[in-house]
């Protein structure tokens, strides 16, 4: 055979080893794949929380008997990652783990910014066909935790700032805002909004603004529907002019410029542009997953006015995000989520045969959006959980009959208490009138000893949540 054609089946042989190779390749990257999981919510539902102990869980994997890849025996290991957003804060994984697990545990401290954390989770594929070609995969799993606060802001998306001025002022007069919002109207109503305005007077009702809003986020009445919600949370953004603004009323005739109405919509445009939609572009327009935390206990026990507050606070969230079966299009497009799980938080604070009940109520409570998102293509589950399990359920003995309490610390105390939360209806439409005060669902610490046994943090039902979320992605 001459030197030709020798040089030529060489080259087909090469060719042959390059294709090989990169089908090899494009496997491997068909089976280490990535996922984005948004952990949303409203404030006090508990994200700082829920995202440490998923991924303590998850490093651990010692309490996941329901997330199948550990079940089966095909889970390997899971290992923090450097994040890939290198302007994003890490989610301080260690030192909330620390807050909860030390000498004097305690809850972390509550979600102030963006901030985010990588896992990989090594596993055996399930499918003979993907083991062959490859024996262990990997998922990467980015977690993305965000201020509830700054999720409200969405909402305003889709409002001009008539009708968010018309809304919002109407809702400071009545219900529990109205004995907040004084001193706001007051002033507000000393100024004509058709007139020439100051930055002092407008810097002045800003001030006032955002005070009613702080009152309203503190007070008992837990109210959820507080926008602007960089006004409480301002992060990097605290003393700019964009936060510079309130509603103000519709004046009679056009407002001329530089007058208090036109600067007040001004300066709510800027930040819709500027801070709202450059967060959601940046941080909620990539999501594969997500998860809904719900402090419905939280809202049963204010009342039916902190119930329908949130309600509407949540309406306001969830309006921009897009849910819906992913294709390869949608990916092209931007994305969809194409499975939520609404979880109610808190679990432990009633007693585990009040679980049923508690996620009965989350579904009568999000029925409407679980609803449109499953017409969309989404699949939507719903679950009652405690991130991390601060209680145990005990039988008491109240006139001759067993009564199912919950034992735990309560917070400021140290000693454990027996309680008697009270018993959940079935349905919301069983509370009648104004039923504050009939729920006793107490604030407890983080159980002394928690994660000393290496398993991950105790928990209700996180690996059915992990499950629901991520299972069939390492199957």
């Amino acid at each position: 055979m001459n030197i030709v054609a020798v040089n030529y089946f060489r080259g087909l042989a090469d060719a042959g080893r390059e294709t090989l190779r990169k089908a090899g390749s494009s496997a491997t990257r068909l089976l280490e794949s990535e996922l984005r999981l948004g952990v949303t919510g409203l404030r006090r539902s508990g994200k700082t929380v829920f995202v440490t102990a998923l991924v303590d869980n998850l490093l651990r994997a010692g309490r996941l008997p329901f997330l199948d890849v550990v079940a089966t025996g095909r889970y390997r290991a899971a290992r923090l990652q450097p994040q890939p957003d290198w302007a994003v804060p890490r989610f301080d994984y260690e030192r909330h783990l620390a807050d909860l697990t030390g000498p004097q545990p305690r809850w972390p401290t509550p979600t102030r910014a963006v901030s985010e954390v990588r896992l990989a989770l090594r596993y055996e594929p399930s499918s003979l066909v993907r083991r062959r070609l490859q024996a262990v995969s990997t998922l990467t799993l980015d977690i993305i935790d965000y201020p509830g606060e700054w999720l409200l802001d969405l909402g305003l998306l889709e409002r001009d700032f008539a009708r968010w001025s018309a809304e919002t002022l109407a809702l400071a007069r009545r219900g529990a805002r109205a004995g907040l919002s004084g001193r706001w109207l007051e002033e507000l109503d000393r100024h004509d909004p058709a007139a020439g305005a100051g930055d002092e007077t407008v810097r002045r009702l800003a001030a006032l603004y955002t005070d009613y809003l702080k009152a309203c986020r503190d007070s008992t009445a837990h109210l959820s529907l507080l926008q602007p919600g960089r006004f409480l949370e301002p992060g990097e953004l605290e003393g700019a002019p964009v936060l510079a603004f309130c509603p103000v009323p519709e004046p009679t005739g056009r407002p001329a410029r530089g007058s208090l109405r036109a600067v007040m919509e001004q300066r709510y445009e800027a930040y819709k542009r500027t801070v709202v939609r450059r967060f959601f572009a940046d941080h909620f327009s990539r999501l594969d997953r997500q998860v809904i935390l719900v402090d419905l206990l939280g809202a049963l026990q204010a009342g039916p006015d902190a119930v329908e507050d949130m309600r509407a606070a949540l309406t306001e969230t969830l309006g921009a995000f897009r849910h819906g079966r992913s294709t390869w299009l949608s990916g092209l497009l931007g994305g969809r989520i194409d499975r939520v799980l609404f979880a109610a938080t808190k679990a432990d604070h009633v007693a585990a045969d009040q679980h049923p009940r508690l996620r009965a109520l989350l579904e009568e409570f999000v029925d409407e959006r679980r609803r449109a998102m499953r017409f969309e293509g989404a699949e939507v589950g719903t679950m009652a959980v405690a991130s991390v399990k601060a209680t145990e359920t005990v039988a008491t003995d109240h006139d001759g009959q067993q009564v199912a309490c919950v034992k735990g610390i309560p917070t400021g105390r140290d000693r454990p208490t027996v309680l008697y939360p009270g018993e959940l209806p079935q349905a919301l439409g069983d509370l009648e009138g104004d039923w504050a005060g009939r729920f006793s669902f107490l604030d407890f610490q983080p159980p002394p000893g928690l994660g000393r046994d290496g398993r991950g943090l105790a928990n209700v039902r996180l690996d059915q949540v992990l499950q629901f979320l991520i299972g069939d992605r390492l199957a």
